[in-house]
């Protein structure tokens, strides 16, 4: 039996309420409040790390990313307007800090031989757990270079338009479109070598 309306509410706020509460907890944090600051990290941490995760295919690599991203928030806040310009600036900090570190440590990409072991046969794909499929898909995806991959991470495994990409990317939106075309080019060439013809 509900003896108190209230609690039911406080259990499940509707939208504008947690909205409200992130402005509020970007503003105190602006003002050096470490707990509201701590309510932004949590809000966001799962956003930046499943956008260093995809990227590198290292949760350890991807969790110091995620470190570095919300020190570098936490010396930016006052540049920072409103919830959505929040989640903008995180994605574009987190996507542009995974190209600068791929490009510094030169990361050797993975190698084609793992994934094709996985095969063995032309027409696999009908016979193939999801699993192996999404597997390899990553991998393959991780051999791109650092731009197109990132692309490819910010439509495909973090469901952003292109339109989105071309701002958070600082990227004119025809030239999203043409890295996602030919990365999907790619894709498909080396899925269909590994399992046969497959749908990407």
């Amino acid at each position: 039996m509900i003896e108190n309306e209230n609690e039911v509410a406080m259990e499940q706020p509707d939208t504008t309420t947690m909205e409200l509460s992130l402005e509020e907890n970007l503003k105190k944090a602006k003002y050096g409040d470490q707990p509201a600051f701590a309510a932004l990290v949590r809000e966001h941490q799962g956003m930046v790390f499943s956008i260093a995760r995809n990227f590198f295919r290292d949760s350890a690599l991807a969790e110091d990313l995620a470190q570095e991203v919300f020190l570098h928030l936490y010396r930016n806040l006052s540049a920072l307007e409103s919830p959505d310009h929040l989640k903008f600036w995180l994605r574009r900090v987190t996507s542009h800090r995974c190209i600068d570190y791929s490009r510094r440590q030169k990361m050797k990409t993975v190698s084609m031989d793992e994934a094709n072991e996985s095969a063995s046969g032309s027409h696999l794909a009908d016979n193939l757990p999801d699993t192996m499929m999404s597997s390899t898909l990553r991998r393959i995806v991780a051999t791109l270079p650092d731009t197109p991959r990132i692309v490819v991470t910010l439509r495909y495994q973090e469901d952003l338009d292109p339109m989105e990409i071309a701002r958070i990317l600082d990227m004119p939106l025809n030239t999203v479109k043409s890295h996602l075309r030919r990365s999907l080019v790619i894709l498909r060439e080396k899925v269909t070598r590994c399992f046969g013809e497959v749908e990407v």
